[in-house]
């Protein structure tokens, strides 16, 4: 296999290692430069932003706050964010938060700097270069953004979700602290296990992969599966906080050079109609998806759940991937995720037009199993009932 994996990102995890913030900063800029720090109106609600502002502080930075972030981040708030960065002479961005303020730093570090639209970055008409310097310190375990390449972003007024994707735009630094995840919500806890598992599933499998993806593909389902349910039990688990985050770090690993696929596609376009959070939309679809996978590679579906231990290795393949599918459906009900049908917003009549955005998706072709807007409808139909 030809193949090449490349990830720049100095990782640095551990509990309290956010207090590390200010002497990495100095590695990269001015003692006295002005800093951004990108959130949302939650994470500083319950004051995880607050002592790592301080540490900035009493460091001599310069401090300015950007917390217009939805959960599925529009264009027009990483456009604010970016005239902001340029009005207070931004030399450097710190994302605190989810994969959503950490998507907007992202595109503010590439358009702050350079202007331009999303539309100039995706067909080309700009190249990427001159990109801010970016720390991330995600407080959920999730999303891996703090690791990726990539950031989706929702065009407001056609309710698209486009990514702009560039090596530029992994973060120079991510820092992992367990500590800071402990307050995060049952509810909040299960979404973003669930959407860390597709990426490591995913990433694993698509057309895409590598081996260097597929050996932290398989080392974060192992911990996705064994400590989510842990985790969201009882969020004062320090070892499965601890776990999940290591979990999350090392799916964004997988995918962040191979890709996503259907399941994502599929959660991208309930997403950019309805608005619904990114991880419930990915664990809605999750089991449905890897079942119409598992008929185009069986031995591939089989080691998979024996690599999640819902099989065991005398199982036949037929019998592994059986318990893989029983498993998985299983797996999110106890995590407490609804149901398309259960998303009382959600219409059948709207179902023709998510199979078409979701074929439409740039990570469509990258899916094991060729699946097209008819594939993408019965799994709709079969998950709205």
């Amino acid at each position: 296999m030809n193949f090449e994996y490349f990830c720049n990102t100095r990782i640095k995890m551990g509990a309290g290692a956010s207090n590390a913030l200010a002497p990495i900063m100095a590695d990269m800029i001015n003692p006295d430069a002005t800093v951004m720090i990108v959130s949302d109106p939650g994470v500083r609600k319950i004051g995880l932003v607050d002592p790592i502002e301080a540490h900035l502080t009493g460091s001599g930075y310069k401090v300015v706050h950007f917390n217009e972030v939805s959960p599925n981040p529009r264009d027009h708030e990483c456009l604010a964010g970016a005239e902001v960065f340029r009005q207070e002479g931004t030399t450097a961005l710190v994302a605190i938060g989810g994969g959503s303020p950490m998507d907007v730093a992202k595109a503010i570090a590439l358009l702050g700097p350079n202007g331009g639209s999303f539309e100039d970055y995706i067909e080309g008409r700009v190249t990427y270069a001159n990109v801010a310097p970016l720390i991330c310190i995600p407080t959920t375990a999730g999303t891996g953004s703090e690791v990726t390449r990539s950031a989706v972003i929702t065009l407001a007024e056609t309710h698209t979700k486009i990514t702009l994707k560039h090596e530029l735009l992994r973060p120079d630094v991510a820092i992992l602290d367990p500590e800071l995840t402990v307050s995060v919500p049952g509810s909040i806890t299960a979404a973003t296990g669930v959407d860390a598992l597709v990426h490591a599933i995913e990433g694993y499998t698509c057309k895409l992969t590598n081996p260097v993806s597929k050996a932290m593909g398989a080392a974060a389902m192992k911990e996705i599966v064994e400590y989510l349910p842990k985790a969201y039990r009882n969020g004062a688990d320090f070892e499965a906080r601890s776990k999940m985050q290591e979990g999350s770090l090392l799916a964004g690993l997988c995918f962040g050079s191979a890709d996503v696929a259907a399941v994502h596609c599929l959660a991208e376009a309930l997403g950019s109609l309805y608005d619904t959070p990114h991880g419930i939309a990915n664990a809605i679809f999750l089991p449905y998806v890897v079942q119409y996978n598992a008929e185009e590679d069986r031995a591939l579906h089989a080691e998979l759940s024996r690599i999640m231990n819902f099989a065991d290795e005398l199982d036949s393949e037929t019998v592994a991937i059986d318990k893989m599918v029983r498993g998985l459906y299983a797996f999110t009900e106890q995590l407490d995720i609804p149901t398309l049908g259960e998303l009382s917003y959600v219409k059948a009549s709207d179902l023709e037009h998510m199979a078409e955005i979701a074929e439409r998706n740039g990570s469509t072709p990258s899916n094991v199993r060729p699946i097209a807007k008819v594939d993408y409808l019965n799994i709709l139909e079969q998950a709205f009932l």
